[in-house]
């Protein structure tokens, strides 16, 4: 039987409160085993780790930092609260950090700083970092070389690039994850780049609340619903299912350090 992983998703948020328990019971019922919560600001992250603790069945496990759209909020640096809890045993990640430059809700400036400080965290605690980019790519790719990200490696979530940018990403030790948009039928490109990298540097998520795959386009997107995401790239690659999810699985399990079981 195939198995899982939605390498991330917003659990902690509102949208889910009505309903988790469900959400997580159909994440289960589709062999959905592990499931990374992410946080977006220090609040948020200290949600997403106090879900994970609360669960403590060893499928969820989170990630703590502050997206781009939040550096502001982050001025005098990443907080020590997400520092702290960036050492907890049940943070297997650093971020949601990154760059962002199509929406610009914060100074680019002020993001190329806050990602940077993300960057000396990972390191510091020796885990991967969690990176959104968007119409950032070249300065995104420039902070992680000049900031040496390939000591800790990480992941860049919902990749949009081409795959000029996904071969720099995996050059400098880092994964690329598809999420909702390679199954919508016009990101034929965002699918002929993923069948031409390696299957061992992909993961697969759901970024839910958001970007619901096209089966389900218009409705709150679920941890549930990262299969079709996998089938989506099984089918871009020629690949079974079974196959894709294998590999995926040894993969996160290997950039997370959650071991093979």
């Amino acid at each position: 039987m195939p198995r899982f992983v939605d390498s991330h998703c917003h659990l902690a948020m509102e949208e889910f409160a009505p309903d988790l328990p469900e959400v997580l019971a159909r994440a289960a019922g589709a062999e959905v085993e592990r499931i990374l919560v992410v946080g977006s600001d220090e609040e948020g992250s200290a949600d997403a780790l106090e879900l994970v603790r609360s669960k403590g069945d060893g499928r969820l496990f989170a990630a703590v930092g502050i997206h781009p759209h939040e550096s502001s909020s982050a001025l005098s640096g990443i907080p020590g609260s997400v520092k702290r809890m960036a050492r907890s045993p049940e943070v297997t990640a650093v971020g949601e950090t990154g760059l962002d430059f199509f929406y610009d809700h914060s100074p680019r400036d002020v993001q190329v700083r806050v990602f940077s400080e993300h960057v000396a965290l990972a390191r510091e605690v020796k885990k991967p970092l969690v990176v959104h980019v968007r119409d950032a790519y070249p300065e995104a790719l420039e902070v992680l070389k000049r900031e040496r990200a390939d000591e800790c490696g990480g992941v860049i979530h919902c990749f949009s690039g081409n795959l000029e940018e996904a071969a720099a990403a995996i050059d400098l030790g880092f994964f690329i994850s598809f999420a909702g948009p390679l199954t919508f039928p016009r990101n034929a490109a965002l699918r002929e780049t993923a069948a031409a990298l390696p299957l061992e540097r992909l993961l697969c998520e759901t970024d839910a609340p958001y970007l619901s795959p096209q089966p389900r386009r218009g409705r709150r997107n679920e941890p549930s619903h990262v299969t079709f995401v996998y089938r989506a790239l099984a089918d871009a690659r020629g690949i079974s299912l079974e196959e894709c999810s294998r590999v995926l699985w040894s993969n996160a399990s290997r950039l997370f350090r959650w071991g093979a079981e």
